[in-house]
């Protein structure tokens, strides 16, 4: 499996990921095989991640208030409930979420120059 993917799949496991909580599968995978991440390899990732979340926050910023609603919605999805383990990232992942919903409303109110 690519380690991107990979890291993808991890997802599942840190808290959540949709309504029911964190899926419950098994890859069949050995993640020893799975070498690390190299520093040019992260630094890519870094610069993809900041691409992205400013073409989300863009996206965000021209979508609809409902569209802004269901952002916020998956945030509190992913946020840990009764019952599961909180964990950092997620929780981490949930305020950005939301803290990408209130940049995009900023955009919203700044209109075109």
């Amino acid at each position: 499996m690519h380690r991107g993917l990979k890291a993808l799949s991890r997802w599942d496991n840190e808290g959540g990921a949709g309504p029911d909580g964190p899926q419950e599968h098994s890859l069949d995978v050995d993640l020893t095989e799975i070498p690390p991440l190299t520093n040019a390899e992260l630094v890519q990732l870094r610069i993809r991640v900041i691409a992205s979340e400013n073409l989300m926050i863009m996206m965000l910023a021209e979508g609809s208030d409902r569209q802004l609603e269901l952002a916020r919605e998956m945030a509190s999805y992913i946020s840990p409930r009764p019952g599961f383990t909180h964990h950092p990232l997620t929780t981490q992942a949930a305020m950005h979420m939301v803290d990408l919903v209130d940049r995009a409303i900023h955009y919203r109110s700044i209109g075109p120059s």
